[in-house]
Parts: C-alpha cells; structure tokens; sequence
C-alpha cells in the first residue's frame, strides 16, 4: 500500500509540472525537419560553441577554415555535416519555456549552427545535450523558444575542436591506380613497382603481401596532427617517396618519435607517429622474397 500510495503522488507530481506554462510531454514527431536548405547551395557554415567560433567556406569547390586562421578543411566531413543539419528529424516537443532553455543546453552552451546559402544566412539551429535515450538530442531553432528533441547523437559531427576540421590526407590514390613507388634513402634509390600482374623490385620479385600492405597505407594517407611552427625543413629528410606526381618528404624527429612530414604540392608540415611512418618506409630488403 505504501509502494502503491507512493506511486500515485509521483504520477500527480508529473502531471502537475507538466501541466505548468510552457512546459509539455515529448510528444510523437509527424516527419518535420529541424532546419530546410539546399544543401547543393551551401557555401558557409558557422559553427559557435563555447569555446569559440569556427567558420567554413566553400572557396571555387574547396572547402576552407577561414576563422580561426586559414586551412584546408576536411571536405568529407563538412559535406556530412552539411548533410545531417538538413535531415534532423524532429521527434517531439519538449519544453516552450525560455527559462527551461539551460536545462537542455540549447542557450550559449549548446553548438549554435548558422548555414548559409550563396552568401546569405539561411537557417540557424542549436544543438544541445543528448536526450535521455542517448539516441536523440535537445534542439531549438533560432529565434525560436520551442525546445525539441531531434533524431539521433548529433553534436559530435558540428562539435568538433579545429584541429577536427582541418584536412588531414597528406596522400589519396585508388589503390589501384598506384603502380609504382620509389624509394630514396640518401644516395640509394629503389622502385616498387607492378608490372604483368606481378609486384617487382628492380626486377625482382616482391613480397606480395609487404608490397600491398604499402599501397594500402598510401592510398589514404593522412596526418595524425599538424606542425604549423615548423616553417623550415628539421634537417635533411631520411626517406623520400614518390608517388605519381607527388613527393612526400620523411624526416624522422627522434626525441618525439615521429616524423615531420610534406609533400610536393602543400607547404603544410604535418605530424606522423613513427609506426604509421614504418608503415610505410620499407627498405629494399624487406621487398625481396628470400631465397628458396
């Protein structure tokens, strides 16, 4: 009787605080989106959270971090979170109330994202805190005091710090479009290269299995960080790959066990750790299949 009584005062509890202004269940969504744009059109997007502001720019086809400083963003990653802000479905209507708006992080502490058609601002949203499924998110449009929840985990494809932004492939070739690598150590210099369906060095044959697991690693080669201090080379580079048209220098940074890297085309200095770097720089011996 007392787990029976205690029940019921909590159910008149809820019912009295949701029935109070500016406060509603989450009710089902009827399919609205959070935000309409065509997503073809974007050319701009700011992302403002706490910690500062960020802004994206589709410059000729490319997109750029145009603040803070100047880089190359992560094209991929833009697109899919310029593809996600068009498709937040929203599931139900949480709370009117502007008071309540700090309870679900949709004030100055959510992501507050602002995107852009063809130069002008077109839609604004805020991203606040996960929903209590962990599989929905508190959101509001801007200028609006409706607080919703929207489908799905999504401040971590807008909330991300600028190193996350930036464009971290320092090399990207279809593996199979990758026929030959070659290698340059000092004064020595070897090629890998494919030829009748074979993997060959020097004419030699090759370690298939080294030889692939090489090309896996150059087809999408990218950075574990940058190394924007860095505007000279640290000494005579230990290895050089070629690539098709493309250079990547290798200089090894043995107090930190990592290697600085560049490529012919980008003045930028990216950081790699050393066993990506091994990965990849093979020595002449280690190609060559042993002796029956």
């Amino acid at each position: 009787m007392i787990l029976l009584g205690t029940l019921l005062l909590l159910a008149v509890a809820a019912y009295v605080v949701l029935q109070q202004p500016g406060e509603t269940s989450s009710t089902g969504g009827d399919g609205e989106m959070l935000a309409s744009y065509d997503s073809a059109a974007v050319d701009k997007m700011e992302i403002r959270t706490p910690a500062g502001t960020i802004t994206l720019v589709n410059e000729a086809g490319t997109w750029m971090i145009t603040s803070p400083g100047r880089y190359r963003a992560d094209g991929p990653g833009v697109a899919s979170a310029v593809g996600r802000g068009r498709n937040i479905r929203l599931t139900g209507l949480v709370s009117t109330n502007p008071e309540k708006q700090g309870v679900f992080q949709v004030d100055s502490l959510g992501v507050h994202v602002t995107v852009f058609e063809r130069g002008t601002a077109k839609t604004g949203f805020v991203l606040g805190k996960p929903g209590p499924s962990w599989t929905e998110t508190y959101v509001r449009r801007d200028g609006s005091t409706d607080v919703y929840l929207g489908e799905g985990p999504l401040s971590y494809l807008f909330s991300k710090p600028l190193s996350d932004w930036r464009e971290r492939t320092i090399l990207r070739e279809p593996a199979g479009a990758i026929t030959a690598v070659r290698y340059q150590y000092g004064d020595t210099s070897f090629t890998l290269q494919f030829r009748d369906s074979l993997w060959t060095v020097e004419g030699q044959p090759a370690n298939d299995a080294v030889a692939r697991g090489v090309i896996s690693s150059l087809s999408d080669f990218r950075a574990d960080g940058f190394l924007d201090t860095l505007t000279s080379p640290p000494g005579k580079p230990v290895a050089l790959v070629t690539v098709g048209k493309t250079q990547v220098r290798f200089h090894f940074d043995k107090a930190a066990s990592r290697y600085a890297v560049q490529t012919s085309h980008d003045a930028q200095w990216y950081e790699i750790q050393s066993w990506k770097g091994e990965q990849v720089l093979k020595r002449k011996k280690e190609f060559i299949l042993p002796a029956p």
